[in-house]
């Protein structure tokens, strides 16, 4: 089992799926690692040799990933939060952020919805 950021890759997995694994990489940037340190984007992570894991170590070291990110996303929330901006001040009432409408969607946002008082069912 492989190693990489402080999160263990899935055996199992291409090298290519298993990189997603670590908070920060996606699709896209799993790919430029391994182009970057020469594997195969076919091979297992059971099959990597140390030298192989090693080198991919190396390429996600240099990326902020998992703790540092999730710190400087956090901090940016709350820098919103505190300066009462509108962005910040939709964070704090776990409403949605972006513009997105809240009359008849946002229920992941907004929870079930209430139940109603006298309401047949």
């Amino acid at each position: 089992m492989a190693r990489i950021a402080g999160v263990n890759l899935p055996n199992e997995k291409r090298i290519e799926i298993g990189l997603t694994y670590i908070h920060g990489i996606g699709r896209s940037r799993a790919t430029a690692i391994i182009e970057q340190t020469g594997i195969s984007p076919d091979v297992r992570v059971k099959d990597l040799t140390e030298k192989e894991v090693a080198s991919l170590r190396r390429e996600v070291e240099q990326l902020e990933v998992e703790g540092d990110l999730r710190r400087r996303v956090f901090g940016s929330i709350q820098r919103l939060k505190d300066i009462n901006a509108y962005r910040g001040i939709r964070h704090k009432r776990r409403l949605p952020v972006r513009g997105q409408r809240t009359r008849s969607n946002a229920r992941t946002w907004k929870g079930p919805r209430p139940a109603k008082a006298g309401k047949k069912r």
